[in-house]
């Protein structure tokens, strides 16, 4: 059954990030554990860890402070929406959150989209206020099961490449 779901969480980012990487919006499990990628079997934070060689953040300033480190900003396109459960293929009556105020408060360079369906709802509701491109990565979600963890680093690297430029 659909209902209505409103985005709970600010964005992570300072004015040292340099990578902006977009979810649709946070999953049932991330809404319940308050924070971005909050299901236990999402390969985001594995990957981030990995790209950076770094322990696996459990808490969530443990992730914050791995992004930060980094200069890895995170938020995601939709605002609010009609969603059944998690599926992204279910989202209607979307409102997008503004993302300038991260663009302008920080030294963002790259736009990344955590999967197609990022990709394509930055494209339709964000890009004509941004004028920003983003680059689509492999969905680090569990849905996502044609990508193992060393194909998802693979794709991902860009990300550790953009944030040290």
């Amino acid at each position: 059954m659909a209902e209505i779901v409103t985005h709970g969480f600010e964005p992570v980012y300072n004015k040292n990030s340099r990578v902006l990487v977009l979810g649709s919006l946070p999953s049932v499990k991330s809404r319940e554990n308050g924070f971005y990628y909050g299901h236990p079997r999402n390969r985001f934070w594995l990957v981030l860890s990995k790209l950076f060689e770094s322990e696996l953040p459990l808490m969530v300033s443990e992730k914050t402070e791995l992004l930060l480190k980094h200069r890895i900003a995170v938020f995601d396109v939709v605002r609010s929406c009609e969603i059944e459960s998690s599926k992204d293929s279910s989202i209607k009556i979307i409102e997008a959150n503004d993302i300038l105020p991260i663009v302008e408060g920080s030294n963002i360079s790259k736009i990344f989209a955590n999967g197609r369906t990022a990709e394509r709802l930055y494209n339709r509701y964000i890009l004509p206020e941004t004028g920003i491109g983003i680059t689509a990565l492999p969905s680090t979600s569990p849905a996502n099961a044609a990508y193992s963890v060393d194909r998802l680093l693979d794709e991902w690297k860009i990300i550790k490449e953009e944030a040290v430029k």
